[in-house]
């Protein structure tokens, strides 16, 4: 799990962000979730559609993930199976102004 402020996000830590209204972004691909199931409360957006993601209008992004678009100061949570793709994610998201 990943965030800019602390790259290494523990899963108690991520249960008391998300307690504070964090968006979680899982970036496994749609047959992981499938395979090894969904974590509460997050979205699914596979790593090769992030960059796109992130760069929809708002309206857009909200009819395709059911989630408001976060805004580039809003906290945002990614995790994958390894860790790998969600440091990739957390890289990407900051390369477009996230902070």
């Amino acid at each position: 799990l990943c965030a800019a402020q602390e790259p290494n996000v523990s899963y108690q830590e991520l249960k008391n962000l998300k307690k504070a209204n964090v968006l979680h972004i899982d970036v496994r691909e749609r047959w992981e979730i499938d395979r090894f199931g969904k974590i509460p409360e997050s979205i699914n957006i596979p790593l090769g559609e992030l960059m796109e993601a992130l760069q929809m209008d708002p309206t857009d992004f909200k009819q395709q993930y059911n989630q408001k678009m976060p805004s580039k100061s809003d906290p945002v949570v990614f995790s994958c199976l390894a860790g790998t793709r969600s440091k990739q994610a957390l890289g990407f998201a900051m390369s477009l102004g996230f902070s």
